[in-house]
């Protein structure tokens, strides 16, 4: 077999079984009883500790391959094949129905995601200067507001609790998008502090990019967590989705102030956006109309 249908076969094998992943997670909460102290008996389960290996450790080992042979540009897009799963295995193994709209905003979902990638709007990490002034400002003030976004959903959900599995989907996508961006840094400084080949501001960043890291995606981890406790998987991994796809272009324009040297970079990103923003829409109406259901 040709190289390149190997990198074929592994993009698509990462969305599966990554999403394979939500579908267990969401199957072994289902079955907790709800007294239960979610993290924690999560943690206690062996079945919920194999989804999580599922999406961040095969999956992400998957994706990682198929983007060292095909490159990055593809690799989202058959990636987001694996929402086809989801959708199948929502329906069959938990339950959950789908419309047949919300099935179109799926197959919207896919196709945005493959268009983020065609739009090339990529950064060389490693001919950036991590450690200048007015990028680490840039860094420090895009973070704070994402932060500053968790907090307010964080608040909001406990004042409009039939809502709850909304926001913290919104949280987890928001935090993940945290993750998504300081791998950049990270990447950018490691090669240098363990080759001890380094000053201290990239020592520093190497410090702050890892703790940063490990924070956001327990957090995320969990925010999901309780998203899924209350809401529908079909539902709410879309909903997460819209801040992790959306938030890229502001690093690209505004942190990394980058500029695509082509206008239909910017064109097949927009298309992308108002796709994600399209899909977004239907599932959280579609979430909030079954929250008001379950908590009236």
């Amino acid at each position: 077999m040709d190289i390149y249908w190997i990198g074929i076969i592994l993009g698509i094998a990462s969305g599966i079984s990554h999403y394979s992943g939500v579908i267990i997670e969401k199957l072994v909460i289902n079955r907790l009883p709800p007294e239960a102290k979610l993290m924690r008996s999560l943690a206690k389960t062996p079945l919920w500790l194999f989804a999580l290996t599922l999406r961040f450790g095969i999956g992400t080992i998957f994706f990682m391959l198929a983007q060292t042979i095909i490159g990055p540009a593809l690799v989202p897009g058959l990636m987001a094949c694996g929402l086809i799963v989801l959708a199948i295995g929502s329906r069959k193994i938990i339950g959950e129905k789908l419309t047949p709209l919300e099935i179109l905003s799926i197959f919207l979902l896919i196709v945005a995601i493959t268009l983020f990638g065609f739009s090339q709007l990529s950064i060389e990490i490693f001919n950036f200067d991590l450690i200048n002034l007015d990028f680490i400002i840039r860094m420090t003030i895009f973070t704070l507001i994402l932060f500053l976004l968790v907090l307010i959903f964080l608040f909001v959900q406990r004042k409009m609790i039939r809502y709850k599995s909304l926001f913290f989907a919104f949280i987890s996508g928001f935090l993940f998008s945290l993750s998504n961006f300081w791998i950049s840094p990270l990447m950018g400084v490691i090669t240098s502090v363990f080759s001890g080949n380094f000053n201290i501001g990239e020592l520093i960043l190497f410090i702050v990019s890892a703790a940063i890291l490990v924070v956001t995606n327990l957090f995320a981890i969990s925010s999901m967590a309780n998203a899924l406790r209350y809401g529908e998987a079909s539902k709410l991994v879309p909903i997460q989705t819209l801040p992790i796809q959306i938030t890229p272009s502001i690093t690209y324009f505004y942190v990394f102030q980058e500029s695509p040297s082509q206008l239909i970079s910017i064109l097949l990103y927009m298309i992308a956006i108002a796709f994600v923003l399209i899909s977004s829409f239907v599932f959280g109406k579609k979430q909030a109309q079954i929250d008001e259901l379950n908590n009236s």
